[in-house]
Order: structure tokens, then sequence, then C-alpha cells
């Protein structure tokens, strides 16, 4: 079905009187159909009336904008009618008289005999015959609701915005409206946007309910279809087996959105003389070539110019370390893989949760995966080659290493290797074993491959004991790899001092990918108390070209470590979301039923926001539907439909994640 309305993109700030800016919308992306019914539903504040007036043309968005048939949509026009709850009806004239207003004015050129049968037959539409000649003080509130809908159809709009428009009416009163609303709208293939509160209304009107989140920076949180048959009855609606579970879905979603404010409310915040409260941090890392922003942060003096005088950059030993690091409070913040936040908020491998938020990317890409030369020299060099190779040897359990259970690097492993009809739990066997410790465990024939980031592939392949048969650029270009990762507890307790280091390290992010600097990134990166890699192995994919050692050319490649470029840093719940359905895919985490909670309290685009503005830098969101290479669609809107049409998997579970 083709676009009738799109909603590219939106951000709307406003300015405050004390210089600041309030971000009432954050990202709004939406496609509508012709002929659709889409009801806007959420708490106070969410930004669901400002939407609607964007759409209408009475306001205009700070960034993106609205497309309607083609056009971009920049003031009111009488393709677009909005009704809103409190009527609007001029006093001192009648209903016909209010009516002909809109239609005198819209078809000043049709005869006046044509526009009167107009607005006869929207009288009639409405039923308000009766009432033709009355005055707006002569009439109850459902019968000028119907007078505000029959001048708003009058006009023959080609979309219809209704914000709350029954919220002041009487239950009885409601229940004919929605009813004359679906008839004409079903009628005239009419395109509705409705705001509302009211769960059941949304349910009976609508084709998809868009749930907004809480405001500030408020975002489409979730969109639910609702597939009940039209023509609708209000009866049949309630007895049609999914309307309690699309019911329930909406309450839970509304619950979790009510839960989130709560929090915040209770944040309590002291502030130090120079306006952070902790200038003193330490910080983990693994020595590997993506750790680029934080040390060019830290030799660089980009900590120091934020207010960050002391930061120590602490070497650790493991992913495993990170996560203790992080989640005792021996370290501050981490650069830790993709999907650890979220794996330590969610519980997983049964352990108490730990909720941790992540405000931004720190790279994307970096990752390889290698295997070794014994597997070439048997003729392996694709996927379907180690497919045949696994099954012409059925007593040897190859073996494949990964950096950590919820890193990309087992995520995308094991996608490629299902995608080929591997099952990566029975077929092979895969194990954790430290970056720095990939090669020697190759060379001593522990392990037949593994993926990991760079210098450790490259290095593999200088040493001629493996060679690369994939790169993630093949496999997911542009993925998030690294982030940065505070406890929950951390970033209520020293908010500026968060917004200070994601402003350290987004400039230091910016300067990495500058190619001018990667030289000197090089000798920096290769220091003993760094990577502590030989430039030979550094440079390859983050300078030089990249040699996979298997007898191609090197080629270069200008993205295989992604910094900045490309809205790197955006922390996107999208992809957030698809990390959450392959750690359940794979049993290493349930999937969370409170997944948006999850969503909300891990992925703080709030904080990346606040960071990036004060900088000058966009932030802007990235496109939310996740492609890997083989063209599976991730449909954000529906995660458990995803996961259950993977063909290789875990037993799925589904369950509630408790969070303090």
């Amino acid at each position: 079905m083709s676009v009738f309305v799109e909603v590219d993109h939106i951000d709307r700030i406003f300015p405050l009187p004390n210089g600041n800016s309030y971000t009432a919308l954050k990202n709004i992306d939406l496609k509508i159909p012709q002929g659709e019914f889409v009801s806007l539903i959420g708490h106070s504040g969410c930004g669901k009336s400002t939407l609607l007036n964007i759409i209408a043309g009475l306001d205009r968005a700070t960034t993106g904008g609205v497309i309607l048939e083609g056009r971009e949509v920049r003031e009111p026009g009488p393709d677009r009618m909005v009704v809103f709850q409190n009527y609007s009806l001029l006093p001192w004239l009648s209903v016909l008289e209010n009516i002909s207003l809109a239609v005198d004015e819209v078809y000043q050129n049709k005869p006046k005999g044509e526009r009167k049968s107009i607005v006869e037959h929207h009288i009639d539409l409405v039923g308000l015959r009766a009432a033709a000649n009355k005055r707006p003080g002569q009439l109850s509130g459902g019968m000028k609701q119907r007078v505000a809908i029959a001048r708003a159809l009058a006009i023959r709009p080609k979309l219809l915005l209704l914000d709350e428009p029954f919220g002041a009416l009487d239950a009885l009163t409601r229940g004919g409206l929605q009813e004359q609303l679906m008839k004409i709208c079903n009628e005239s293939n009419l395109t509705c946007v409705m705001v509302t509160h009211d769960v059941d209304e949304a349910l009976l009107l609508s084709d998809r309910i868009v749930m907004m989140t809480n405001g500030p920076e408020a975002q489409i949180g979730q969109i639910l279809d609702v597939e009940i048959p039209r023509p609708r009855q209000k009866m049949e609606v309630v007895n049609h087996p999914s309307y309690y579970g699309l019911r329930n879905e909406i309450i839970y979603f509304l619950n979790q959105q009510k839960r989130a404010k709560q929090r915040k409310a209770r944040q309590k915040v002291v502030l130090a003389g120079n306006g952070l409260e902790k200038v003193n941090l330490e910080l983990g890392f693994i020595p590997l070539t993506d750790c680029a922003p934080l040390v060019v942060a830290k030799e660089k003096g980009f900590f120091e110019k934020y207010g960050l005088t002391e930061v120590t950059l602490s070497r650790e030993p493991s992913w495993k370390e990170i996560a203790k690091g992080v989640g005792t409070g021996r370290l501050d913040a981490a650069q830790m893989v993709a999907a650890m936040p979220l794996a330590l908020t969610l519980g997983a491998g049964d352990k108490p949760p730990i909720p941790i938020v992540s405000a931004m990317n720190l790279s994307r890409n970096g990752n390889a995966i290698t295997f070794s030369k014994k597997l070439f020299d048997q003729g392996v060099r694709t996927l379907a080659d180690f497919k045949e190779a696994i099954a012409s040897s059925p007593d040897k359990v190859h073996t494949l290493g990964m950096v950590h259970p919820a890193s990309m690097h087992n995520l995308l492993l094991r996608y490629w290797l299902a995608s080929g009809g591997i099952d990566p739990d029975t077929d092979v066997s895969l194990t954790v074993i430290p970056p720095p410790q990939m090669v020697s465990n190759l060379k001593a024939g522990n392990i037949d491959g593994y993926c990991s980031g760079e210098p450790w592939n490259s290095r593999a392949v200088y040493e001629d004991l493996g060679f690369v048969i994939a790169t993630d650029l093949e496999i997911w270009a542009g993925h998030p790899e690294k982030v940065l990762g505070v406890t929950e507890e951390w970033a209520n307790k020293y908010p500026q001092t968060h917004v200070a280091l994601v402003k350290a390290l987004l400039e230091a992010c910016e300067y990495c990918d500058d190619w001018r600097n990667r030289e000197e990134i090089v000798e920096i990166l290769c220091r003993p108390e760094y990577v502590g890699s030989a430039p030979v192995y550094t440079r390859p994919g983050f300078l030089d070209p990249y040699e996979r050692g298997d007898g191609t050319e090197p080629v270069q490649m200008y993205t295989f470590n992604q910094f900045y470029v490309n809205k790197t840093n955006y922390p996107d719940r999208a992809e957030r979301l698809w990390m959450m359905t392959q750690l359940a895919r794979w049993g290493l985490a349930p999937f969370p039923k409170n997944w948006q909670e999850i969503l909300d309290r891990v992925c703080r685009a709030d904080i990346f926001g606040e960071a990036a503005r004060e900088l000058g830098f966009l932030d802007t969101g990235r496109d939310p539907r996740t492609m890997i290479f083989d063209e599976i669609v991730f449909d954000p809107e529906d995660p458990i439909k995803y996961l259950n049409s993977l063909k290789i998997k875990q037993p799925l579970r589904i369950q509630e994640v408790c969070l303090i």
C-alpha cells in the first residue's frame, strides 16, 4: 500500500524564557497509507497534540517534516481538517451557518446551490436536521461535536485530524458519534489521525495504534496493529478473540511509561561547585583498536576540556571483568560490547539484574571472522564450505571463539552460521576467549576460528595462522559495536558528569574519524599502556588496506572502524531491540515482556541528545529498520513475530523482567 502521509524524522524543540529549550518530540517517523485510521495514545505531556498540530500545518517541526501526497506540509490547508475537543463553533451562527462558513470559504467557485447541497447533505449525515437552525448555545455537547465533524467533512478533506473529539462527552453520546465516524470513514475511504486517552476508543476505531513514550523527547515507543475486520460494531469488537490481548498490551505499555515517570520524579541531584558532581573517573577498556575514542579523549585533553580533570583509563583483561567492574562500582564507566548493557539489565545467565544505561555508541563495525589455515588448506573458503567440512567429519567438534555472550561478535557469528544452516549450539562449539588470547589459542589448536575485533584478526593473518572468511561489513554493515556503559544508579547520581563524559567522547569520536588523525592515533594505540600491538597488524582496516590472508588483494575499507560518521553515536532503540531478540533467540536471556521499559531504561537517547546539542552536533537517529546481509527486515513493531520467523533458534522464553 502506497504512503499517503509521511511523518519524516520530526523533532519539535520549544525555546524557554530562561534561554534553555524543551524537546517535546524526538525522531518521530511514521508512514500512513490512504484510508487508514491511526490513533495516537500516551500519557499527558507525550506530545500527541503537538504531533497532530504539525501534521495539520498549525505548527512546524524544528527538524524533519510532513509529506502529504508527495507535497510538504508547511501551513494549514483545506486538504487537512481538525476536529478539536472544544468544538470551536461560532456562537452567533446556527448549525447550518457554521457549516456553510467553511464550505463557502473553500468552495468559492462552486454555485450557491451546490454549496447549499453540500451543507444540507452533511447536516443529514450527522443526524442534525431537526437542529439545523439552532445556535450552539441551544445544543448539547454531543450535538456540538457532530456540527464540528460535519463542518470538517463538508469541505471533503484528504486527511481528518481529531484531537480527543469525544473526550468531554457522556458514554452514550460518545458511542453514537464513534459509530457515525466509523461509518463515514469507511464509506469515504477517509484517512484519519486521532489523539485519544481512551484505550477502548482507540481499539474500536483504529487500524493502528501509535503508543508514545513520556516527554521530554517523546518518541514512538510501539505501534500496534488492530487486525479486527471492518465494518465494526462495538460489541463485536469487545467479543473479538484478540480484543483483550490487544487491550492488555496497550495498558501494559502505558503502565511501563507511568513507572518510568515515577522513577524520574524520585531522582535527586546534588551539584558540586564546578557544575559537575564528580570529576575523578575510572574508565575501563579492552585493548582493541576501537578503544580509540577513550584513548584519544585522554591523550588529546577532551576529558579535561569538559571538567573531568582526573580520568584514569583502566586496561581490563576481559569483558567479564568490565561487567564486574562497572557492576561493583570499581569502574565509573566503561567501553562495553554492544549488548552488554541489555544483558546485565536483563539478568542474562540467571544472574541478578543490574540496570545499565547506555547513552552513546563508541563505534560501529570493526570485527571479522577468522578461520585457521588448516581449514583453508582443506578448501574452506565460504560458509557453505564450512558446513560441508562439518558434515564430512562428524567425529570432530569444530570450536569457535567469541569474546562475550552479549557481544556483537557472538550475535553476528551465530546469525552468520544459522544463515548457512549451521546450528551454533549443536553443530559447532562456541567458547568465550578474551580478545588478546584469540591468536595464541588458534596457534595452539584449541580453536578452529574466532570472531573478534582488531588487531587480533590481522595478527593471525600476519603470522600466517589464519585467514578472514568474513568481515562484519559483509554481515551487517553499520552495526553498533562498542558502547558507553554506566549503571543506572551512577547515571542518576551524576547526571551532569555523565553528560560531560558523553560530550568528551563525542568530540573524541569525531577526531578519530578524521583520517588526517589516524597516523597519530595508531602511534598512540600501539603504546603498551593501551593496545600494545605492533603497527604492522594494527594499521590494516584502521588506516591501511585490509589483508584477508586468503590470496585476494588487500582492500581499503573506509568504514571498517567507524567512530562518528553516518550517525555512528546515536543510541538507536530498534538496534537494541534487535539485540534483545538475538539474546532470546539463543537462550542467553528471556525476551522481556516489558521490553519497552527495558529500552527506556537502557537506551538513553535523551542524555545523548543533551550532550550533542550542547556541542552543536546532530542528535538525529538512524533508519528504524535493521538490515542484515540476508535482507531479512527486522520490524521493531513486532519483535515476537520476527523471532518466531527465525528457523534455527532455542526455545523462546518470554517473561517480565522485574527491575528495582
